[in-house]
């Protein structure tokens, strides 16, 4: 599919974002110049939807992203938030913060969320580094068990705090509460993504591995470690805003090295393109399978995500 068709595809998806929903609107109602209905419609278009259609684009932006930055320091494809504990430890970090800093605003929540993340990262990064053999599907397998454990965690800690039920609805990859005013955080997304364009090339020259990367004058340390902070960042600002949402990270760089390889330079505006057409995708879908009702995000790009997954996994055991 050639850059244009992407486009295409992405601006597509868009205007059928504005337009889906509980409430119909049509383009007739938003371009009359008269009566209530317009003026009902233009509030629905700026408070609820285009919101909705810049937390989508962001999100699927900076999730993809977060993928290749992660696939690139581990050196495994199969790696992302979702596998590395990423996503369980961000989870974590929200639900202490809800109990130590309870009047702590989105900000606060933030930096809790942020502060675990990037612990959690870091020690997933070293116990990987220890493993003398990196098997292709071990590592993932790792990261899972490792998020699982976190996710244990996080449970019982909501448990005891009697949160829980909060954590199961709160947290669940959800764009149905984001409305205007409470969703500007994720906007932190677009900074992480020009820094992570601009570092393109030394993160490509860091999946060549460390004895490559450091003959070649990189500052190895220095790069994982921006890598790991643009992370959690990003995984911060999307779970704090929109809940958790696995296995974009995954599946589109994956889908992309298939296609463009892995030159960053080259596929990383294809990347941020195709993640954001999928969380578009898999949202309008959403919104559509149960109408007027909608199914949380959180299934409908797990489910997407998690089946692109094990078919990644079964072509590379061939």
């Amino acid at each position: 599919m050639t850059h244009a068709r992407l486009l295409f595809l992405f601006v597509l998806l868009c205007c059928a974002s504005l337009l889906v929903g509980a409430r119909q609107m049509e383009w007739a109602q938003l371009l009359s110049s008269s009566g209530a209905l317009s003026a009902d419609a233009w509030l629905t278009l700026t408070a609820s939807r285009l919101p909705r259609l810049a937390a989508l684009v962001l999100t699927g932006v900076g999730l993809s992203v977060c993928g290749v930055i992660l696939q690139h320091i581990v050196r495994n494809k199969f790696v992302e938030p979702a596998t590395s504990g990423g996503l369980d430890a961000a989870k974590l970090g929200i639900l202490v913060a809800l109990t130590v800093a309870p009047v702590a605003g989105t900000a606060g929540k933030m930096a809790f969320a942020l502060a675990f993340c990037l612990a959690a990262s870091v020690l997933y990064v070293a116990l990987i580094r220890r493993i003398r053999f990196k098997n292709t599907i071990l590592v993932p397998v790792i990261g899972l068990v490792y998020g699982g454990v976190l996710s244990a965690v996080a449970e019982f800690y909501a448990y005891r705090n009697n949160i829980l039920q909060s954590m199961q609805g709160w947290l669940l990859g959800d764009f149905s509460r984001i409305v205007q005013g409470n969703y500007e955080i994720i906007y932190l997304i677009l900074p992480i993504v020009a820094l992570t364009y601009l570092y393109a090339q030394r993160f490509t020259v860091l999946g060549m591995g460390e004895g490559m990367a450091t003959s070649l004058g990189l500052n190895y340390a220095g790069t994982v470690a921006l890598g790991l902070m643009l992370v959690a960042v990003t995984v911060a600002a999307t779970v704090i805003t929109v809940g958790a949402i696995p296995f974009v990270g995954l599946a589109i760089p994956n889908l992309v090295a298939l296609r463009y390889g892995d030159r960053l330079e080259r596929t990383l505006p294809i990347v941020a393109l195709c993640g954001a057409s999928l969380l578009l995708a898999c949202d309008i879908a959403g919104r559509l399978l149960i109408y007027p009702f909608e199914v949380p995000i959180g299934l409908t790009a797990g489910g997407v995500g998690g089946l692109l997954f094990l078919i990644l996994i079964i072509r590379g055991q061939r």
